[in-house]
């Protein structure tokens, strides 16, 4: 039975959310190829995960029989995040852009996940080749040839964690121009900012029934 890990980080509830509502796209594609699947979600804006701190990052350097017990208590809640990335066949994750990078929330999830040895920087892990699904929206427009092109630090941010370090399968949806419908100066793009919005539903739909129906082969 496949499982997918899905992730928001948006601080907006899904009606006021670009990125909520193209990862719930995807997300409806694959359950519909997978309705005895299992979805493990977590809501990282609403309920985030703790930032890593000296005590944790500390025990996941040290041989866990070796642990003190406040070490113990402090790795738990990590390791069950690690444990719900192995455990997952894909991950869904919406990441919008704030301030030109990838929200704190997903920063500190990303911190916790990310355990040298286990899923980072080791030859074998349980994560490595596991295809993740990047919902990046943006406000603007940052791709080449346009004014901010250079200033996107989520795609080239998450390409290179997830990949370099972590050994996934990195897959992006960039729904951008999302806010062209509530700045005037931006109103002459709502055209562009439509279509844009059309084709990542579209290719939310389409990911969604690909990465099910490679899970099924």
């Amino acid at each position: 039975m496949a499982t997918l890990l899905h992730l928001d980080s948006s601080l907006w509830p899904e009606s006021a959310s670009a990125s909520r509502a193209v990862t719930a796209a995807f997300r409806k594609a694959w359950e519909e190829q997978h309705p005895d699947g299992t979805v493990i979600y977590r809501d990282l804006g609403a309920d985030p995960v703790p930032h890593l701190d000296a005590l944790t990052a500390s025990a996941g350097f040290a041989d866990p029989a070796g642990h003190t017990p406040e070490q113990a208590a402090a790795f738990a809640p990590r390791l069950e995040l690690v444990e719900e990335l192995e455990s997952a066949d894909a991950v869904l994750i919406g990441a919008p852009m704030y301030n030109l990078t990838i929200p704190s929330a997903l920063k500190a999830w990303l911190d916790q996940v990310i355990l040298v040895g286990r899923t980072a920087l080791v030859e074998e892990s349980r994560v490595k080749g596991t295809p993740v699904y990047i919902v990046a929206s943006r406000g603007g427009a940052y791709g080449p040839g346009t004014p901010r092109e250079g200033y996107d630090y989520v795609q080239n941010y998450l390409e290179a964690v997830l990949t370099t370090m972590l050994g996934m399968e990195v897959d992006f949806i960039v729904p951008e121009l999302t806010m062209a419908h509530s700045n005037p100066a931006m109103a002459e793009l709502i055209p562009l900012a439509e279509a844009s919005k059309a084709k990542a539903h579209e290719e939310a739909l389409g990911k969604g029934k690909a990465a099910a129906r490679t899970l099924a082969a």
